[in-house]
């Protein structure tokens, strides 16, 4: 049986079966190979299953896992003339099932896997925030239940497995995937990644209950790194840095019950991830206590052969490393050869197929593989959830007394070119929308702003620099009470795009106005094309001005952030992103959001993340300040919030009890001396005064989010364990070391402090 410690025990049901299994069945249980959407055909009565399929299941006696069968974007070519609508999704699922049932020996149900990085890449799917968007709200139970509510939606459609990125740190933000990411810091990546595994998978345990499925967490390990900002590049760290900064989310996902990961395309001091036995297998597994599957990444088994120089040894070096499932690469198509000509063994293979089968045991496909047509979620509470996500993730960077926004202004103007683009908000791995499902900007301020008059132009693109929209944008600026200027950035794809084998943007040139998402890394994290310009006609005008920064990576913004007088970041905020911005502006919703990576003044001075080593070199540059423009943790509010009378349970703690459970208890007084109700968030740092190793500045190791009413007072307490005061020592080895360390609580800016010892 298969317990709630995550310890894999053998499962009879899945013993049997693979002592019944070929090597030609073994082999088409690792295999990922097809696109999903090449599996079936939309006609004028309704569904048919293609010949590719059909071959497929014939290659291997089966299918171990399909990838993509609801997914639509530019890249899959799936829209809703051509895809399947969430309606019909239940339907065809089940022909799929039927069709393994009645055409393969054995009958093994299939595995449904299905892209979720901010809600489902399907049609007529939740879509959420993206993950800097999670980071920025800094409340691992409202993301818990966001999860939830995606994980209902798309079980309904009859998927199993929901591929979500959390384990990517992001430590340069020229990097093309910056939005998947939760954080430059891991440890508020690690409670967020336990949020995703809990809210999808449920209670850690034998089965993975109805309405839930389970969740591939990716990419393991350290993609985040990449050299120069690189998509995939190698991360060129250490074994300490990747322990200390890429580890802990992955570590807090098996304690959570993670059933499954992805590996990583970067290398890691020379070695691929996907042949890394020491990481997969011996950190992962073996250290780690991981006793889920590991699948590759789209294509990535493909460049192992430059290592081995034959996709059959390509096949055993990544089957040896640890990689249980392919993705539409060649290479493991390849691996009965393998076994056949010895370059791994059967039990080696065996492992991974039993991995495989397990998973299928935990969704309960060996008892039912089908699923209720007439299945459906809540999709009210749904987007109830996602609007409050939206709410909380918006970070209030300046406010010179501008907002909120007072019901006076009788002419609003509404500028820029994330004001009013759908597909703008809701970053890479989208689907095609109805596009009354998604409030932007301007929608959401015209349902807003009563009987003022709220006229919009577009002003500039993204990155183009055609000015031709730019003085009648100026022009409504002039005549308006109120200007909100939408800037930022775009990971919306389109058709004009060139796209790799793995989906990757290629060519972003012409007229694409991508510049972020996969494959999309800038070396300028100023805004693109006409955008600072625009702005700066803008407030030329005296107009009073708002800016909003809708964005999947911290933008560098030196002048916006000297010279606007109120800036608000709302990331990518999904479908209800306007709705929630435009209650933001109007004071509806008292900001609360917090920075979960810093904002950099250029790109000059990257890294800038605020858990750099302290000692030993100067910070600043010559020409530029080395501290970040804003700072990790950064946000302001409505409100004022006053923080008195720190206290802990004791001052020194014995060393055998912190090993042995107990805990340091950090309170504190939280007075709201403000006029709105609102959230705080209040934030514990550690600063080692003394190591065997040398620490970083600080390092954040607790935080609460917590609602308090306008001229209320709350007690607040965070706890400091072993867990949290443990580090990858001298020794190569996680452990406590006694000593004291300076403890910071509050935010950045304001903030009590203690000195605690272990002794």
């Amino acid at each position: 049986m298969l317990h709630s410690n995550n310890k894999l025990e053998t499962i009879p049901e899945v013993e049997a079966l693979l002592a019944k299994m070929t090597l030609k069945e073994k082999v088409g249980q690792v295999n990922q190979k097809m696109y999903g959407w090449e599996a079936f055909r939309k006609t004028e009565t309704g569904y048919e299953l293609t010949e590719k399929f059909k071959e497929h299941v014939r290659f291997g006696d089966g299918i171990g896992v399909l990838y993509g069968l609801f997914r639509s974007d530019p890249w899959s070519g799936i829209r809703y003339e051509n895809g399947i609508p969430e309606s019909e999704s239940a339907e065809v699922a089940n022909m799929i099932q039927q069709y393994i049932r009645d055409h393969t020996r054995l009958g093994i149900p299939v595995l449904l896997s299905e892209e979720c990085s901010h809600g489902h890449q399907g049609l007529d799917s939740l879509i959420t925030p993206v993950n800097l968007g999670a980071g920025a709200a800094w409340n691992p139970q409202l993301h818990e239940e966001l999860m939830s509510v995606v994980a209902e939606q798309v079980r309904a459609k009859g998927a199993h497995l929901a591929l979500v990125s959390t384990l990517d740190i992001l430590r340069d933000p020229r990097w093309g995937r910056s939005e998947e990411c939760f954080s430059e810091d891991p440890y508020l990546a690690a409670r967020l990644t336990e949020a995703v595994v809990k809210g999808m998978q449920g209670d850690a345990g034998d089965l993975i209950p109805n309405g839930k499925m389970i969740a591939v967490l990716k990419h393991f390990a350290a993609q985040g790194n990449g050299t120069g900002g690189h998509n995939a590049a190698p991360a060129s760290i250490g074994e300490r840095e990747l322990r200390e900064i890429h580890l802990p989310p992955m570590r807090a996902a098996i304690q959570s019950g993670a059933a499954a990961c992805m590996a990583a395309y970067n290398e890691i001091d020379g070695i691929p991830c996907h042949a890394n036995g020491y990481l997969l297998n011996k950190i992962l597994r073996e250290e780690f206590g991981f006793k889920g599957a590991v699948m590759a990444d789209g294509c990535a088994l493909d460049l192992l052969v430059h290592l081995t120089q034959s996709r059959e040894k390509a096949a055993a070096l990544a089957l040896e490393s640890g990689v249980d499932i392919s993705l539409w690469d060649n290479v493991y198509t390849t691996l009965e050869k393998a076994v056949d000509e010895g370059y791994v063994s059967v039990e080696k293979l065996n492992e991974a197929v039993r991995r495989v089968l397990t998973l299928k045991f935990k969704m309960g496909l060996f008892g039912n593989p089908f699923v209720d047509t007439k299945s459906s979620h809540n999709k009210e509470l749904a987007d109830k959830i996602n609007l409050e996500s939206a709410r909380q993730s918006i970070v209030l960077l300046k406010n010179e007394g501008i907002l909120p926004l007072k019901k006076d202004n009788k002419k609003i103007a509404v500028i820029g070119p994330n004001a009013d683009a759908i597909y703008n908000q809701l970053g890479d791995y989208t689907p095609f929308q109805q596009e009354d499902r998604v409030i932007t900007v301007l929608r959401g301020i015209r349902a807003i702003a009563g009987d003022a008059e709220v006229a919009y132009e577009k002003g500039c693109g993204i990155r183009s620099f055609d000015s031709e929209g730019m003085e009648n944008a100026v022009r409504l600026a002039r005549c308006s009470d109120i200007a909100i200027v939408v800037l930022g950035g775009s990971s919306a794809r389109n058709f004009e795009a060139q796209f790799d084998m793995n989906g990757a943007i290629v060519n972003t040139t012409g007229e694409e106005e991508m510049d972020c998402g996969e494959n999309v890394d800038v070396a300028d994290l100023e805004l693109g094309g006409h955008q600072l310009q625009l702005l700066q006609e803008i407030m030329k005008t005296g107009t009073p001005t708002v800016v909003v920064l809708i964005q999947g990576r911290p933008h560098a913004i030196p002048w916006i952030a000297e010279h606007a007088p109120a800036i608000l970041s709302a990331w990518y905020p999904g479908q209800m992103g306007g709705r929630a911005i435009a209650e933001v502006i109007y004071g509806q919703v008292n900001p609360s959001g917090r920075l979960p990576v810093s904002i950099p003044r250029s790109s000059k001075q990257l890294p800038v993340f605020y858990n750099h080593k302290a000692e030993g070199y100067k910070k600043d540059y010559y020409d530029m300040s080395g501290s970040a423009l804003f700072p990790f943790g950064f946000g302001l509010s409505y409100t004022e919030f006053k923080y008195d009378n720190l206290r802990y349970s004791a001052q020194t703690i014995q060393y055998d009890q912190l090993l042995g459970g107990q805990k340091f208890k950090v309170k504190l007084d939280v007075t709201n001396r403000g006029n709105y109700d609102g959230y705080d968030v209040i934030q514990l740092y550690v600063k080692a005064k003394g190591s065997s190793i040398t620490r970083r500045a600080k390092e954040l190791k607790g935080f609460k989010k917590v609602w308090i009413a306008a001229g209320e007072m709350k007690e607040v307490i965070l706890e400091l364990g072993a867990e949290e005061l443990q580090i990858f020592s001298s020794q190569n080895k996680y452990e406590l070391e006694k000593g004291s360390f300076e403890i910071e609580v509050g935010n950045p800016f304001d903030y009590l402090n203690a000195t605690l010892e272990i002794r």
